[in-house]
């Protein structure tokens, strides 16, 4: 975001008469391959600790539950100060982005480009992981003993539907969509009061310079708690390789496997799109956001990245103005590792319970996939709701999600990862488009 005075819509660009503090965060201070590797190395370490300590003290350890429940506390810690973050910065990045854009009619055109790439994206992800499952058939391989049907999930039953959904878009209050961080509804809000700034010029400039600082100022504290990014990183690996053991590999190994490589090949195709949109640019832009990725494969939580994420699309050229406002949109239309994952963990159920799902039902599950999946975002554990939900519609026993709970956090590590390269290429393709890449 740059700090010198700008034009959203009508309002003034004349210099400030005094000389204006940079404080905008400087690329320089903390290179961004060092803290890649501080993180890389922590994640490993976490793993060998993880390990040691499984294979040391046993997974039924009450000292290993008391070491799992600390390192969970560290991790707690990092999400909620990066949660902190979030909606101040989505609120003033879109709110000076709207002003920037000046009118309603280029708000519609981005924000039609981004739907439009957003449900492509979501369909191929569907698709992938379906063909995949059904070259592998991991149901049927593993030989895994399904649970009883009856078996009682844990899950909240949360019904997803298109009511549900619309209903969830737009704030009763903005306190309350900040305060629980619902990132649909604060852009909702944020467009409407950006939108409106722009109509009233100079009378809201003011309030838009006020909220341009406060994005800096929300960038500048991103770069301090991602200095805590390692320990946080480390802390959850231990938490998980502690509980779990990597024995789980042996028992899920392929489909964790095969699961992987699907993410690989989504990767694939998503460097493809965006070659052809971005040319050799592409491969700057994965430089950029490797950093990020990496947090939210070590945290499994792409929210933990979406502040760095931001910074980082702006270093590698997007405008603010339209990665201000597609990110956030990605973060509820465009979770690229989610959606095959859903796909995946459905049909894999099928398969482990011996349910052979003709094509045209398999067709029918990526449609309801494909909107369904929208209707409970800022639910906990929003992917196996839907995986449910799913199982339940065409009679497959919903007790199979049990089969992937323990290691739903090994398979979410990967698709959040996924997550991000998703909503990273789509913002950088769709600034193309807009002609606001430089």
């Amino acid at each position: 975001m740059s700090p010198n005075a700008y034009d959203p819509g009508g309002f003034s660009t004349e210099p400030d008469p005094e000389p204006r503090m940079d404080i905008s965060p400087n690329p320089h201070a903390h290179p961004p391959n060092r803290q890649t590797l501080y993180v890389l190395v922590a994640l490993l370490l976490g793993v060998v600790a993880g390990e040691i300590l499984n294979l040391g003290l046993g997974a039924d350890s009450p000292a290993l539950a008391a070491l799992v429940g600390g390192c969970g506390v560290v991790t707690d810690i990092f999400m909620r100060l990066i949660k902190m973050i979030i909606a101040p910065l989505v609120f003033a990045t879109l709110v000076v982005g709207m002003a920037k854009m000046g009118d309603g009619k280029a708000v519609g055109r981005i924000g039609g480009k981004a739907i439009l790439w957003f449900f492509s994206a979501s369909l191929l992800s569907l698709v992938l992981g379906m063909m995949l499952v059904n070259l592998f058939d991991p149901g049927a391989a593993l030989h895994l003993e399904p649970p009883p049907a009856g078996t009682d999930t844990g899950l909240a039953k949360t019904a997803p539907s298109f009511g549900n959904f619309v209903a969830h878009i737009f704030p009763k209050s903005i306190a309350e969509a900040m305060a629980q961080n619902e990132i649909l509804q604060i852009v909702v809000f944020s467009v409407f009061f950006g939108v409106a700034a722009a109509q009233l010029e100079e009378l809201a400039l003011p309030m838009v310079k006020t909220l341009d600082a406060l994005g800096h100022i929300m960038l500048k504290m991103t770069g301090y708690v991602m200095r805590f990014a390692p320990v946080a990183v480390f802390a959850a690996m231990v938490a998980v390789i502690a509980k779990q053991g990597l024995g789980v590999l042996a028992t899920y190994g392929l489909l964790i496997g095969e699961f992987y490589l699907g993410l690989f090949l989504l990767w694939g195709v998503l460097g493809l799109a965006g070659y052809l949109c971005l040319g050799r640019r592409v491969l700057s832009l994965v430089r950029h956001i490797r950093e990020p990725m990496l947090l939210a494969f070590g945290t499994a939580s792409s929210e933990a990245a979406y502040p760095m994420l931001l910074r980082q699309l702006e270093r590698f050229g997007c405008e603010e103005r339209v990665c201000g406002f597609v990110l956030p949109l990605g973060y509820s239309f465009n979770l690229d590792g989610s959606m095959m994952y859903m796909t995946f963990a459905v049909l894999f159920i099928a398969g482990a319970y011996g349910i052979e799902m003709p094509l045209a039902d398999q067709l029918l599950m990526l449609l309801v996939l494909l909107f369904t999946s929208k209707g409970v975002a800022g639910v906990p554990r929003a992917s196996l709701i839907v995986i449910s939900a799913t199982l339940s519609m065409f009679h497959i026993p919903e007790a199979g999600v049990l089969l992937l709970l323990g290691i739903d956090q090994l398979l979410d590590m990967g698709r959040s990862a996924t997550n991000v390269l998703g909503n990273s290429v789509a913002a950088a393709v769709v600034s193309r488009w807009e002609k606001a890449l430089r």
